[in-house]
């Protein structure tokens, strides 16, 4: 018997010689009916469904099947556990904070850090990332909630009081922006499934055009909208969240205006827990080979600011706002609103490409570093599943975290078993203990956010090395960070990318050309006017450029071959006048006749 392979082979030989004979002289008509019979039986041959076909797609779509049943117990569980526990704790504070960038209640950053991680086990390919709540993309999603739900629309006309929060209807308020990051969710899901897909719509291009300079301008940028928005949790005043163009300026303003207002002891209490982390921070980076296992000191914020204000009752004396009411247990699956769907197309396909981007590009990272590969459409088709089936499930959208894929591979983790782990550990809160945390001052989870973004801000290294090596690299950059500081991380993408699609064709359009010598000893061929050493051989000139020729540089193409061998042409000219005098001289010569 032979195998897929081979009989697919066999059977377009077969073909082939079909199709030689079908051209053969004397064909008739009857001939020629049995000819197309026996065609169409072999294209139905090539693709029915064989038992290996059958289950070389089960194991391309669901990776889980082809590593499970041969995992080494004895040699990987313990790493993975361990692993698994240290993300898991991790993985809890993150999910409650982010939950306040993506202005959804915080419940529902524990239930995006349970339902997609759980998915991402059986349909990812890398061994290392850490799926979950990511704050580029919370902030986008809050974004877009707070757009399409303001607090303008749920005033209560008869609130009476001096707080701005008792003019709200908060709970009808947080109803209607789960709604609309679980809509944006479903839809990012979706794009990333079909249109990303390379096998399927094939739009996946555009993540060509994010370049590292533009993808690390706009990260630096959404970590700077991110720490604006967060400033009101840090001094404790109460500001309207703005979106959209100049959204941060706005936000800084608002601040300022009410910075008179700020609660001392809300601003002591973040102050401390960001000095806290940022010594935690640097103590696992400058001891990292020493210590088995990072210091978690997010959780230790959590657990220590949660019994300071349980103990001191910070909320009812000190007005300290607190996380608040976390319902216990798993909601049960819901459909997405579908009316919100015609305003969040553009959203949804900006939070599709930044996911997928950071998705595959961690990814890839992590396999080189550890050798072995990832599929980067099976990488988006499970971040899509991820994010289009836990949607039902009442989450928001999420991709791959640096600080938690380092923790997770850090810590000795083998396999997704240790995501898994990590999970679980967040679905045992959600289940049983999640009320212990309604007392977490939301400044705590303020200064979480910040410091975990310190990594971010480092990236404005990148405009000196970028300025020494290439000025293109550096514009993209830079038009990347203002236009999302300035016009919104949606629309910021938006010139970004189109400006980077500028940059190629400027690129093309205006190639470099040389003329290459021989290099001694060598078969290196480099530019003459940069290399000493690069020698051109007598009479030949050896012209290059970098770029293809297509209609909008040719004029520029043939310019430069003028110029650069400008010498030769004029001796060949010469050569070519004095040849074909000589020849017309001959002609006309008796003897010739």
């Amino acid at each position: 018997l032979r195998g897929a392979e081979e009989e697919e082979v066999f059977i377009q030989k077969q073909r082939c010689a079909l199709e030689a004979y079908s051209e053969q002289p004397g064909m008739t008509p009857e001939k020629l009916c049995l000819w197309r019979l026996l065609k169409i039986c072999l294209v139905l041959n090539i693709h029915r469904c064989s038992s290996e076909k059958a289950k070389a797609a089960a194991l391309s779509f669901m990776p889980i099947l082809s590593w499970l049943p041969s995992y080494p117990v004895k040699k990987y569980l313990f790493s993975d556990v361990v692993s698994g526990l240290s993300t898991g704790v991790v993985q809890l504070p993150q999910g409650l904070a982010y939950a306040m960038l993506a202005a959804v209640p915080p419940v529902y950053g524990l239930y995006s850090s349970f339902y997609p991680v759980l998915l991402y086990t059986f349909f990812g390919t890398s061994r290392h990332i850490s799926v979950g709540t990511f704050a580029v993309i919370s902030l986008m999603i809050g974004g877009v909630a707070v757009r399409e739900a303001p607090d303008s629309m749920f005033m209560n006309i008869n609130a009476t009081g001096s707080n701005a929060s008792d003019a709200i209807n908060v709970e009808l308020r947080d109803k209607s922006r789960v709604q609309v990051a679980v809509m944006v969710t479903t839809l990012a899901g979706l794009i990333q499934v079909t249109c990303l897909n390379h096998c399927l719509l094939r739009f996946g291009f555009v993540a060509i055009y994010l370049t590292e300079p533009l993808v690390r301008g706009f990260t630096t940028a959404a970590s700077m909208h991110v720490v604006i928005s967060q400033l009101k949790y840090l001094l404790g005043v109460e500001t309207q969240r703005y979106s959209g163009f100049l959204s941060a300026i706005y936000s800084v303003k608002a601040v300022l205006s009410r910075i008179t207002s700020t609660n001392i002891a809300t601003f002591l209490l973040g102050l401390g827990c960001i000095i806290f982390l940022y010594v935690i921070k640097v103590l696992n980076e400058r001891f990292k080979k020493k210590l088995p296992i990072p210091i978690p000191g997010e959780i230790i914020v959590v657990i220590v600011s949660t019994g300071i204000s349980y103990g001191l009752s910070l909320s009812k004396e000190y007005k300290v706002h607190v996380v608040g009411n976390i319902p216990t247990g798993l909601r049960p699956p819901a459909a997405p609103n579908i009316s919100l769907l015609p305003n969040l197309v553009t959203d949804s396909f900006a939070i599709a490409i930044v996911g997928f981007s950071m998705d595959v590009s961690l990814a890839k990272i992590f396999a080189l570093k550890h050798g072995y590969s990832v599929d980067g459409n099976q990488e988006l088709i499970a971040l899509g599943l991820c994010n289009f089936i836990s949607s039902f499930f009442q989450t928001f959208a999420v991709t791959c975290s640096m600080s938690r894929s380092l923790v997770q591979e850090s810590t000795g983790g083998k396999t997704q078993i240790a995501g898994l782990l990590a999970s679980l550990l967040v679905l045992v809160v959600v289940v049983a203990v999640g009320f212990v945390f309604e007392p977490l001052p939301q400044t705590a989870l303020a200064a979480i956010i910040m410091v975990n973004l310190i990594g971010m801000f480092k990236q404005f290294r990148d405009i000196p090395s970028l300025w020494r090596t290439s000025k293109i690299e550096l514009a993209i950059w830079v038009i990347a960070f203002i236009a999302s500081v300035l016009l919104g991380l949606d629309y910021g993408l938006l010139v970004a990318v189109t400006f980077a699609i500028l940059t190629v064709i400027y690129r093309t359009q205006s190639p470099k050309t040389s003329i290459l010598g021989h290099v001694a000893n060598t078969g290196l061929y480099c530019d003459v006017d940069e290399y000493e050493e690069a020698a051109e051989y007598e009479g030949i000139k050896i012209f290059h450029s970098n770029s293809s020729v297509y209609f909008a540089n040719s004029d520029l193409y043939v310019n430069s071959l003028k110029e650069k061998v400008a010498v030769c042409l004029s001796v060949w000219k010469q050569t070519e006048t004095l040849l074909w005098g000589k020849c017309v001289k001959h002609l006309l010569s008796p003897d010739s006749v």
